[in-house]
């Protein structure tokens, strides 16, 4: 019998799915949702709801546990989950599908997959078409995570962080859609004034790095990594002691964009000539102004940031 016959899908709809649904029901009630919000949230009924609600948040770990999901990989899942099922049902698809393959690609659903199907005991489909570990991907991620560790390690980082926080992102390969691009899951926060991932970087973690890095990729190939920092004057000001060339976009308003930014820079590169590293978006209607950074990759673009940064926590 075929391996499409025998999908790993059935694990995810049977086992990670529900016990995902709870935490993430359970983390919404804690934020003090009603159970009706909760079901529209998250696209179940109100019966489903009050059954995760009911039930004892320990089989769940432990049916995530079989799955070689660790207690604090559940909490950040549900976390990540929770704040994008708040945004949108897109996001919430998005996000669920990023940790789903990523799980897949590092092989951590083979065992249970395998006991399920004795006769999958030398598959690697799901390794090959979603892994990390080598090749592109695998130089992607290692390049991503310690771009993060500079930011981290940073005493000035912090200081030009903008209020929607930070991501890094890295195209692998000849990446052309966002599960080619690595980036942060959940992004980079400010905790006690320094900079911290929240996970570690993974393909296909921010669709917004994603889109931006590749519209800017098909004018130049060359820039494979970008990062988002705060801008405004004192950050103009501090542009002026780089070499910098940057691009502007802002004051748009594009009623029922999914992605603003993006689709902003997606018009403005339709007229734009020469060459440039950097993007100003000076906002619009309720987006904040942000400064992006490119450079050929993560560490290098990482480099440019925290020189930004001592230029903007001296001025």
């Amino acid at each position: 019998m075929g391996y499409i016959m025998q999908p790993p899908d059935e694990i995810m709809t049977q086992d990670f799915l529900p016990s995902m649904r709870q935490l993430v029901a359970l983390r919404l009630r804690a934020e003090g949702f009603s159970q009706n919000r909760i079901s529209s949230l998250l696209g179940i009924t109100q019966a489903s709801v009050s059954l995760y609600l009911s039930s004892r948040a320990e089989k769940a770990y432990s049916a995530l546990s079989a799955l070689s999901v660790s207690r604090s990989q559940a909490d950040g899942y549900a976390s990540l989950l929770s704040s994008a099922v708040k945004k949108g049902a897109s996001e919430g698809v998005t996000t669920l599908h990023t940790i789903w393959t990523n799980l897949l690609g590092k092989g951590s659903i083979c065992p249970v997959h395998r006991d399920l199907y004795p006769a999958l005991f030398d598959c690697d489909i799901c390794i090959k078409s979603y892994g990390g570990r080598n090749g592109a991907r695998a130089q992607a991620v290692s390049e991503v995570s310690e771009a993060v560790k500079m930011l981290e390690g940073s005493p000035n980082f912090a200081a030009v962080m903008p209020e929607v926080s930070v991501n890094i992102a890295c195209a692998a390969g000849d990446a052309t859609t966002p599960a080619d691009v690595i980036a942060v899951p959940g992004r980079i926060v400010r905790v006690k004034d320094k900079a911290k991932a929240m996970l570690p970087p993974e393909p296909g973690a921010s669709a917004h790095m994603s889109k931006v890095l590749l519209l800017v990729m098909r004018r130049h190939p060359q820039l494979r990594a970008c990062v988002n920092v705060r801008y405004d004057r004192r950050m103009a000001r501090a542009m002026k002691k780089t070499h910098l060339q940057a691009l502007s976009i802002g004051g748009y308003s594009l009623p029922g964009a999914a992605d603003p930014t993006a689709e902003a820079l997606e018009g403005r590169l339709k007229s734009a000539s020469g060459t440039f590293n950097a993007v100003v978006d000076e906002g619009g209607n309720g987006v904040e102004p942000n400064l992006y950074l490119f450079a050929k990759g993560a560490r290098e673009v990482a480099g440019i940031a925290l020189r930004l940064a001592e230029y903007y926590s001296a001025a």
